[in-house]
């Protein structure tokens, strides 16, 4: 791995916390992901299952972990499964995890390679009742192709069809979206290097480049700062590109004063981080896109302000629908009889502000979280509202992640991103 080695008392911690929800008499189970195929003998870049690295840290494939609290044995209360490592492997591969590195990136202390795995299962399965399994029911998860999990739990079911089956994602949606502070400084390192990325543009963009020259300064960065990359598909988008929410084709070339809307960050230790910015191609904005700028930057300023202990999202989200309304009244994009008329289920702002104006970032850059319950301390969301004006040739979006405080405002990772047009500008003609 490219990161620096992260303390195991997080993934001790995270492991006995779920462990404290499990019912009397469980066990629960967790994959690595698969290395997916390209074709032919290519596959792309191993990814970790996110819910196993959670719970143990450990980042490489073929990699199973078994929580049961009340096991007999008591070495078998957390046990880890590895692809059993040796010179060859080393060679061709590089050196996997051995059972002295697996415990103390983990903290586990019983290891098993992999070949030991179904005679160990048939032995904790018959001394528990339950069993938990892993599904992704995050709100926006869209799941064609069939994982490593996946597969795991219906061959489960089928050999172990009289056992009672309980979900771990509930505890896992309550437990990942609320950060320890080992989190948090990851977190911030992924925020910094993204910081680095942006200042980097912020000399290097001018009339002429491609967006495409954007991305690569960045991914430059990111990889010199022990990132593997990108958190997600990087946004690069100039002119009416903007306009476009999930503009990723970066293939434009950016011309005299065009705006470039950026949406882009870097991820550390599995770990995203995810910013927008919206910058002059020329590096000055023009009257009218530094107004409708600054009135982008009052309602994210002002959303922030709302994000505390016990607010509720969806209240959340129509109380900034109140802000960017009075926004775009005062820009001439609405008026008041737009307001009076709208349709409730999809009022006037939307027609410039289409989106949601927050998610929980984490692990995932939408990270697991309980919409339905109040926010509480350690809850990191985005906020990112924008306005998006294809009559006028631009779109303009800016976005920070942010830790909800038990008391005050929220504490910004990205506070020292410059993001004030009056800066920007001076930074890009320094």
């Amino acid at each position: 791995m490219k990161y620096d080695p992260i303390n195991p008392k997080l993934f001790i911690k995270n492991r006995k916390n779920f462990m404290a929800q499990m019912k009397p008499s469980s066990l629960a189970i967790f994959n690595s992901n698969d290395i997916y195929p390209v074709g032919a003998d290519s596959t792309m870049p191993f990814n970790q299952a996110r819910d196993i690295f959670y719970l143990s840290g450990v980042d490489q494939e073929e990699s199973i972990l078994v929580l049961f609290p009340d096991a007999p044995k008591e070495k078998h209360r957390e046990i880890l499964f590895l692809k059993e490592t040796n010179e060859h492997i080393a060679v061709w591969e590089g050196e996997k995890l051995t059972k002295e590195k697996a415990l103390e990136t983990t903290g586990i202390k019983t290891v098993y390679w992999l070949k030991e795995f179904d005679k160990i299962l048939f032995e904790v399965m018959t001394q528990c009742d339950t069993v938990y399994i892993n599904t992704n029911e995050h709100y926006r998860a869209n799941i064609e192709t069939e994982t490593r999990e996946a597969r795991f739990v219906k061959g489960l079911l089928e050999k172990y069809p009289a056992h009672s089956v309980a979900k771990s994602n509930p505890i896992l949606q309550r437990l990942r979206s609320v950060k320890d502070q080992i989190e948090l400084d990851i977190m911030q390192q992924a925020c910094n290097i993204t910081e680095k990325g942006f200042r980097r543009l912020l000399n290097f963009v001018k009339p002429g480049v491609w967006e495409y020259n954007i991305e690569a300064e960045l991914m430059h960065e990111f990889l010199n700062n022990r990132s593997k990359g990108f958190a997600y598909t990087p946004i690069v988008a100039s002119g009416n590109n903007a306009n476009v929410l999930h503009y990723i084709e970066n293939n434009q070339q950016c011309k005299d004063g065009d705006l470039i809307l950026l949406d882009v960050g870097a991820e550390y230790a599995n770990y995203s981080s995810d910013m927008s910015r919206t910058i002059p191609v020329g590096g000055k904005f023009t009257k009218r896109q530094k107004e409708v700028y600054n009135a982008v930057n009052k309602v994210k300023n002002d959303a922030t302000k709302l994000l505390v202990p016990g607010a509720y999202w969806e209240e959340y989200h129509v109380e900034v629908g109140k802000m960017m309304t009075s926004a775009l009244i005062d820009l001439g994009l609405l008026n008041k009889a737009d307001v009076k008329n709208e349709n409730p289920d999809w009022p006037a702002y939307k027609k410039y502000f289409m989106h949601g104006t927050s998610h929980h970032i984490g692990l995932d850059t939408h990270d697991y979280g309980l919409l339905h319950e109040p926010m509480q301390a350690n809850n990191v969301f985005t906020v990112e509202p924008g306005i998006y004006i294809p009559e006028e040739g631009f779109g303009i979006r800016l976005e920070d992640d942010l830790v909800i405080q038990e008391n005050g405002e929220p504490f910004n990772l990205m506070g020292n991103i410059p993001i004030e047009a009056d800066e920007i500008e001076e930074i890009m003609n320094s």
